[in-house]
Order: structure tokens, then sequence, then C-alpha cells
């Protein structure tokens, strides 16, 4: 994509890329090999994984020693700040072999590019002494908040913060009630807390994601200082950033959403090396089913959709990146079709999941089949709410037929 065609011009464009940073680079084909070479050990931890309901401390440590948290944190406090191609590439790889554990990478791992969206206090208490630290989070805008004199007072009780056993810190959504407006999304924050100020109730139960580990978040009456406070609409798209490198300058939903899809085309990918395993032993009716036309058909349309997707991804963050170097935003019309690809990820990847679960017959339903297991993992991402589409997609369409956008956080 030309991404001049698709972008506001902000200013001259003067800054470079190196592209040692890039998806291709040899940088990015050696964290690229660390995700592949991790399958084994991945396979091996699957079990204790699901069972224990989060993902091993072993897991953890690997993901540190390869370098993956740090491909989006600045390199002020020892990132390796790529571009984000190459940190969905590596996601991908992971959730071949365990969803649960790409899910809690790519959650975790956005979060280091967040906090260099806050004031510069923040990543300072996060990473002064520790650029490791970890951050969990739960954006779902349920906090009460009561402004005072540097800040304000939290209190209240978010659900799903994916890996938050490993963090030491917390992302929290809340809105800032004005006199005009007690309750405007427009004033919505993410509320930066230690692990000090805040209690996990482990409440995680459930079909799917088993080991993302993603309980409740407690916190009573803390006070939280403004500059550990974050309003992503007040960023305009990236506009504000235009100071700071190139990755830093896109906007924020464009990269999070792709945190809880990505994992999703993943498992697809691993789920279909799967199902072409059954298909070259299993019998279907009276013949093989790898000489079956339709098991043949099937997994050639699985394949062709994996394709697109990834296209897609690279493709848009690619036009993103482009924009970003020259100091522009993409326009509204290509973020609202950004945003589009992103959410439909996992409606497609649970149906064509559903279709070889099917095609796999009586072998598929039994409780060791990790097509099950992997369609079960696939099927619990539709409940991200960035996952649901349909707003999205009519907010595409309306934007189509020369309607304002009603997506503020594009």
């Amino acid at each position: 994509m030309n991404a001049s065609s698709t972008a506001t011009n902000l200013m001259p464009a003067h800054d470079t890329h190196q592209a040692s940073y890039s998806l291709g680079s040899p940088r990015a084909e050696a964290l690229l090999k660390a995700a592949r070479d991790l399958a084994p050990a991945l396979e091996a931890r699957w079990e204790e994984c699901a069972s224990a309901g989060k993902v091993p401390q072993a897991t953890i440590d690997d993901f540190h020693a390869a370098g993956f948290f740090r491909i989006l944190q600045p390199s002020d406090y020892g990132g390796s700040e790529m571009d984000p191609q190459v940190f969905y590439a590596v996601l991908l790889e992971i959730a071949k072999t365990c969803m649960s554990s790409a899910w809690v990478l790519g959650v975790i791992g956005v979060h280091n590019w967040q906090l260099n969206l806050f004031d510069a206090p923040a990543a300072d208490e996060v990473w002064g002494d520790d650029t490791s630290v970890l951050i969990s989070s739960s954006y779902a805008p349920v906090g009460r908040v009561v402004p005072v004199e540097g800040g304000f007072r939290l209190s209240g009780r978010w659900s799903f913060s994916s890996g938050c056993e490993h963090c030491q810190w917390v992302f929290l959504g809340a809105v800032v009630p004005t006199e005009e407006a007690p309750w405007d999304m427009l004033n919505y924050r993410t509320f930066l807390l230690p692990r000090a100020d805040y209690e996990i109730v482990q409440n995680w139960d459930v079909v799917g994601l088993k080991g993302t580990g993603s309980h409740d978040i407690v916190v009573d009456d803390v006070f939280v200082p403004e500059h550990r406070t974050h309003n992503m609409l007040s960023d305009a798209g990236g506009r504000k950033f235009m100071h700071k490198p190139p990755l830093y300058r896109l906007p924020f939903m464009q990269v999070f959403s792709r945190a809880v899809s990505t994992p999703t085309l993943g498992a697809l990918e691993g789920s279909l090396e799967k199902y072409i395993d059954v298909a070259n032993t299993r019998l279907a009716g009276p013949i093989a089913m790898k000489d079956d036309p339709n098991a043949k058909r099937l997994a050639a349309e699985v394949d062709s959709a994996i394709c697109s997707m990834k296209e897609t991804l690279f493709g848009n963050f690619d036009a993103l990146m482009a924009c970003a170097r020259a100091k522009q935003i993409a326009d509204v019309k290509a973020r609202a079709r950004y945003r589009h690809n992103t959410a439909t990820v996992a409606d497609r990847c649970v149906t064509l999941s559903g279709q070889m679960m099917k095609a796999a017959g009586s072998s598929g339903i039994r409780n060791d089949s990790r097509l099950l297991k992997q369609h079960l993992d696939i099927f619990a991402s539709q409940a991200h709410i960035a996952n649901v589409a349909d707003a999205f997609t009519v907010n595409l369409g309306g934007i189509l037929l020369g309607q304002d956008s009603t997506d503020s956080s594009l």
C-alpha cells in the first residue's frame, strides 16, 4: 500500500528507521528461530500450563531470555524497539503450540509499548531499577475515580488480567468524572499501579485459554499520581508523539488489538498441522482421509485463509509504519479498515477450526485431542471485546458510505 495515498501529512519527514529493526532482518530472524525452537518445550509444558491456570515460570523465563518482552520496549530502557511486525510474527510461532502462552506474551509485551506513551516519570518508576519488570492489565472502564490534588483516588474490581501473577505492575481502566460529564468515555484513562496497591483474586476457571491466568484485580481507594495515567484519546491517533521514534507514533488500538487476535491466527495454523496429522492416519469410510477430496479441499481452504490473514496483518503494519516514519497518520478510512481486519480474525478462525473438528470425526472430540484443546482456545478468544467485530464492521461501512467515524479510538 502506498502510505501517501492513505495518510494525513503532519510535518516534513526527516527520520529513518534502521533495517535491522524490521521483519526479515537478522535480528528478527534470530527472534523467530528462538520462537520456533521453543515449540518442544511449550508442547511438553502444555498440560501444566492448562492445569495450573497460568503460564509456567519456565516459559516466562524463556521469553525473557529470548528477548521477546523487549521487542516493543523502548531502547532507553533496554528494549529492542523493533517494528510491530516482528513482535506479531513471534506470537504466531508461539501460538502454533500454546495459545495461552502466546496470549500472555502478546498482552504483556504490548504494555511495554504503551508505557512509552505515559509521561516519562512513569517508565522511570517501573523500569528504573529493573528493565525486565512486567505489567498486566484490565482495560474495562469499571473503576471508580475521585480527582484529588496531584492525581486521583482509584477503587474497583477488574476482571481478565492476563498473566497478572507474573507482573509487578498493572494497567487499569476507568473514566475520570467531571461536573459536566460524570461518565464520558472521552475522559477514559489507563491507570498504572504497583503490585503493593492491588490484590489478585484467583478466579480463572474457563473452557479455553486456561493457561492465561486472567484473574481479577481489586483496588481499594489507592492514590494514583497524574503522571501514572494515560488518556489514549489525547494521543490523537499518534499525533502527540511525532517527536518519538516511529514505533511510538502508531495509534494505540491499532497496536493493542492485534495482541488478542494474532494468537488466534497462530493457533489456527497449529490446528491445521494437527488436522493434517489426523488426515494422514484416519480412515474416512472406505478410504483414507488423506485421499478424501473434501478433506483435501478443507486443508486448502484453511491454508489459504491463514495466508490471507497473515498478509493482511503484515501489510497493515507495513502501511502504518510507513506513515509513522514519514511523520504521517493513516487516514480514517484506512485505520477503520485495519481495525475491521483485526476484529474479524477470531470469528474466521473459530469457523475454520470448527470445520476441521467436524472433519476429524470422533477422534476430535476425545478429551486428550490436541485439536479439540486448540479449538477451545480459539473459541475463547472470541470473548475479548476487541474481537467482537460488529461495531468495527458497521463503522467501516458507514465511512465507505460517506459518514463520519463512530470509533474515537482509531
